[in-house]
């Protein structure tokens, strides 16, 4: 008896996925911590902010995404999970169909948020270009595809979103995969990587 239940955890752990709940505006948090109080599990990505006022310069946690919070559930409890709280406006919807987020992208999202703070989104369709792979840090041993070249940042995409990420990481942190040519490590670019 207590094998086939093992069994029905496993399959139930793996059939859930992690969708994106819209909220009201400046509600994220809220949300957070109502979904957390009935014990489903929630993400609320939180971007340490350097916000200064005439007397005084305080770092503070603001929601990297503003009005998303993620949700960790079976698809059939979606509608469930909307009617919690008049805060939740709607789900994010992708192609007629709620926006599934995969466990890695969330994972990344999480490293991201650990090793840098003060982080700036943007919105970027996908391009195809040449291939990386992430030598330090984070995204250690991740492959990914140049984006864009700027000035000492890397741009981390989030397909399932639709949204990048972006911090400061030396060119030195990447290897070319495939290339031709040798790139001087002692350089800093930005460059963007999925």
């Amino acid at each position: 008896m207590w094998r086939s239940h093992a069994i029905n955890l496993n399959e139930y752990h793996m059939n859930k996925h992690w969708f994106v709940l819209y909220t009201r505006s400046n509600c994220e948090k809220k949300v957070s911590e109502m979904l957390s109080k009935r014990e489903i599990e929630n993400y609320c990505p939180l971007n340490k902010v350097y916000r200064q006022w005439s007397d005084r310069k305080k770092i503070i946690d603001m929601p990297l995404f503003s009005s998303y919070v993620f949700v960790r559930v079976l698809e059939k409890d979606l509608s469930n999970i909307k009617s919690i709280t008049s805060n939740i406006v709607n789900l994010v919807y992708w192609l007629g169909k709620p926006a599934v987020v995969k466990d890695e992208e969330i994972d990344n999202i999480k490293f991201f948020l650990n090793d840098y703070s003060n982080i700036k989104l943007e919105k970027r369709n996908v391009d195809v270009n040449e291939e990386v792979l992430i030598m330090r840090g984070s995204f250690y041993n991740q492959q990914g595809v140049v984006r864009a070249v700027k000035n000492n940042s890397v741009v981390v995409s989030l397909p399932s979103l639709g949204y990048s990420m972006i911090a400061e990481v030396p060119i030195s942190n990447i290897k070319i995969l495939n290339a031709e040519y040798e790139i001087e490590p002692t350089q800093y670019h930005s460059l963007s990587v999925c």
